[in-house]
């Protein structure tokens, strides 16, 4: 069975082979490769939901490339991101042509929600010599903890990344990210998938908080939920 993961438009996606193998660079390669081989042509749609606030979005899943769009005061935008064996690439289109996406932008809201384009990437997913510290348990599934430190060239807010990647379908469960001062900025964590086929699971609910680093204390909190119009959910997800 395949196992994807996905954060709004960005599909983190390991096969059960990347899984067999305790191995952390293995583990963040299949994550890479095996989200290459997915296609939901038909797209799927889903919500960023903060208090009251509730955004449109839909994704579209085409092998290497994913496209994602949704409305910001009233204007659609549509981004496409093309993912590699060890690099992604994020545009932006507009006037029907594609723009490379500012880096200096990366780490804004997205429509004012707590996922910041930085979020979307996962760009941490490529940064080099994670080191794999054991494992836990999340949400009633076994986990291996990964942790990831930023490379002294790389952008972007996070300093250092913790990572829950399920030890048998690869998805990962949980993510936190941490300023250089150790101070937690934001935590991912995984509630709920859908089947959408025989072998295929998606993200139906993630709970995407920001805190306050310096006490640790939850701010904000804005819900990933996407429609559950397919099959049935995972036991032991929540």
């Amino acid at each position: 069975m395949k196992f994807i993961h996905i954060l709004l438009g960005t599909v983190a996606l390991v096969s059960p082979l990347a899984a067999q193998a305790p191995d952390a660079d293995a583990i963040l390669a299949g994550a890479r490769l095996a989200a290459t081989l997915t296609r939901i042509d038909e797209g799927l749609e889903g919500t960023l939901t903060q208090g009251r606030r509730k955004i449109p979005i839909t994704l579209f899943l085409k092998g290497k490339d994913i496209q994602f769009q949704f409305t910001e005061d009233g204007k659609l935008r549509i981004f496409h991101m093309r993912l590699g064996d060890e690099k992604f690439e994020l545009f932006e289109m507009a006037n029907g042509k594609q723009m490379n996406f500012p880096p200096a932008k990366l780490v804004e809201p997205i429509a004012g929600t707590d996922l910041t384009y930085e979020d979307l990437a996962l760009r941490f997913f490529y940064w080099p010599n994670p080191k794999l510290e054991g494992t836990e348990d999340v949400g009633g599934q076994n986990c291996h903890r990964l942790l990831l430190d930023k490379p002294k060239n790389a952008t972007g807010r996070y300093q250092r990344v913790y990572v829950w990647v399920h030890s048998k379908f690869g998805a990962f469960m949980r993510i936190r990210g941490y300023d250089d001062n150790r101070g937690l900025l934001k935590e991912f964590q995984v509630e709920d998938v859908m089947q959408v086929s025989d072998k295929v699971w998606v993200l139906e609910k993630m709970q995407v908080a920001t805190h306050d680093p310096k006490t640790g204390r939850r701010i904000s909190i804005t819900d990933v939920i996407f429609k559950k119009t397919y099959g049935k959910k995972l036991k032991g997800i929540r």
